[in-house]
């Protein structure tokens, strides 16, 4: 086999790797986790606990 051979197969076998971690990442079944993923940054802060929420009384 000659060095241009390998490297005709080595670009398909690239390109079709591509394709299919193209077809993984735009799949239905992992717009969940891509949407989870996505609000990481916005969701890196403790979430702020009222009294009211929390079930204490308050007596003003």
């Amino acid at each position: 086999m000659s060095l241009s051979m390998f490297h005709s197969y080595w670009t398909v076998f690239l390109l079709l790797l591509f394709i299919a971690i193209v077809f993984w990442a735009w799949s239905g079944h992992r717009k969940q986790d891509f949407d989870e993923a996505a609000r990481l940054p916005l969701d890196d802060e403790e979430p702020v606990v009222t009294a009211e929420q929390s079930g204490e009384r308050t007596d003003a």
